[in-house]
C-alpha cells in the first residue's frame, strides 16, 4: 500500500504542512499554513477532516503556532497559548479528538511551566509527534480486532470516509480491508457517496483503490439494495464521538445505514479509538452537531445550482446512531460489546 503523507511540519518547523482533502480526487496538492487563522480555516472547511487526522493537526498546529509566541514572559506565553487553542477548538464541534489533543498541548505548556524556551518547545514537539505515533498504534491495533471478524469473500459497506487520510496509516473503519489486501485476503467493500460532500466518493475509493480493495461506489440511497441482494455480510464506520451509553456520532447518513442493517440483520460496528469516547457525555442528547451552510446541498459540486434559488437547507455534518443499532465499538485495546456503560467505562480502569 501507498502511504499518504498527509500532515507534516516544514523542514525548518515552522509551517505545517497538509493534503488539501477538499481538492482530492481531481488534484493532490500540498498547502503550508503558518497562522491560527489558515489553520482554522483548513479544519472548518474540511482541508483536514476525520477526527483522529483533526487531532493529529492540532498538536502540530499549536508547535508550529507556539514558535511564533514570545517565551520571555510565562504567563503571557501561556495566555497567547491558551487563547488560540482556544480558538482552534471553536472550529468544529463535534469531534471530540480536536479538544482532546488541544487540551494534551496545554497540559504540556503547563508542565513545562520552568523549562528553558528551547527545551519547551521540544517538549510541545515531542508530545505533538507522540499523538501521531500512538494513533499509528492504534489504527494498526483497530485494522487487528477488525479483520478478525471477517472471512475471506465477505463484503463490508462503510460510510463517508474513516480511512488513513482520516487518521493515520490503515484508518479506523476502512483499516481491516487495508490490511486484509495487504494479506491477500478477498474481501470486497461498498463505499456510500456520502452525500453533500462525497467523502466517499472522493476519499473512501480512492484510498480503497489505492490500496488494492476490490470497491465498488454506491449512492447512499443504495445501501438497502446491496443488503437486500446479500453482498454485504457486515457495516463498519467510523466515530467522531462515543457518548458513554455508547450512542455515537459519525457522518450524517450513519444512522440510516444502521436501521436497515439492522432491518436485514448485518452486524454494524463502529470503529474508532478511545481518544474518540467521551465518558462525560452520557448520551448522543447531549452531542452538539454541527450545521453547515445549506449551499453544500444546492450548489457545490454542480456548474450551476440544482436548487431553487432561496429554498431552504438543512444540512447537520454529523447524526447520532443510537447504541441499541450498534453490535460492536472496535478500539485498539478491543471490541466493546453491550452494555456499552460498562465495556467503555472498563477501558479506562
Amino acid at each position: 500500500m501507498q502511504q499518504i503523507d498527509h500532515i507534516r511540519l516544514s523542514p525548518d518547523g515552522d509551517r505545517l504542512v497538509i493534503l488539501d482533502q477538499s481538492l482530492l480526487p481531481g488534484e493532490a496538492r500540498y498547502i503550508e499554513l503558518s497562522t491560527a487563522g489558515e489553520m482554522y480555516e483548513a479544519i472548518k472547511s474540511l482541508r483536514v477532516r476525520g477526527a483522529p487526522a483533526i487531532g493529529i493537526f492540532a498538536g502540530f498546529a499549536m508547535y508550529v503556532l507556539s514558535r511564533g509566541m514570545s517565551k520571555e514572559n510565562c504567563a503571557e506565553f501561556e495566555r497567547e497559548f491558551f487563547e488560540k487553542s482556544a480558538y482552534l477548538n471553536s472550529s468544529r464541534p463535534t469531534a471530540v479528538n480536536l479538544s482532546w489533543a488541544l487540551r494534551r498541548m496545554e497540559s504540556a505548556v503547563r508542565q513545562g511551566a520552568e523549562l528553558s524556551a528551547a527545551a519547551l518547545e521540544a517538549r510541545l514537539l515531542a508530545e505533538a509527534q507522540a499523538i501521531l505515533d500512538e494513533d499509528i498504534a492504534m489504527c494498526r491495533s483497530i485494522s487487528e480486532h477488525g479483520l478478525s471478524l471477517l472471512n475471506p469473500g465477505d463484503g463490508v459497506l462503510t460510510h463517508c470516509n474513516a480511512g488513513p487520510m482520516a487518521t493515520s496509516r490503515y484508518g479506523t473503519a476502512i483499516g481491516p480491508l487495508i490490511l486484509g489486501a495487504e494479506r491477500g485476503i478477498p474481501l470486497r467493500a461498498f463505499a456510500d457517496e456520502t452525500r453533500p460532500l462525497l467523502q466517499g466518493a472522493r476519499l473512501t475509493s480512492y484510498e480503497l483503490q489505492n490500496a488494492g480493495v476490490d470497491v465498488t461506489l454506491i449512492c447512499d440511497n443504495m445501501a438497502s439494495m446491496v443488503m437486500k441482494n446479500g453482498w454485504v455480510q457486515f457495516c463498519f464506520v467510523g466515530c467522531d464521538r462515543v457518548a458513554a451509553n455508547g450512542d455515537t456520532a459519525n457522518k450524517i447518513g450513519t444512522s440510516g445505514v444502521a436501521i436497515l442493517a439492522k432491518h436485514y440483520g448485518i452486524p454494524f460496528y463502529v470503529l474508532g479509538p478511545t481518544s474518540t469516547i467521551d465518558l462525560d457525555c452520557p448520551s448522543g442528547a447531549q452531542i452538539e452537531i454541527e450545521q453547515r451552510d445549506g449551499e453544500e446541498i444546492r450548489s457545490l459540486w454542480y456548474s450551476r445550482p440544482m436548487a431553487p434559488e432561496g429554498v431552504r437547507c438543512y444540512n447537520p455534518a454529523f447524526d447520532v446512531t443510537n447504541h441499541e443499532l450498534i453490535s460492536g465499538i472496535i478500539t485498539e485495546k478491543g471490541i466493546c460489546r453491550p452494555p456499552y456503560t460498562r465495556s467503555l467505562a472498563a477501558l479506562f480502569k
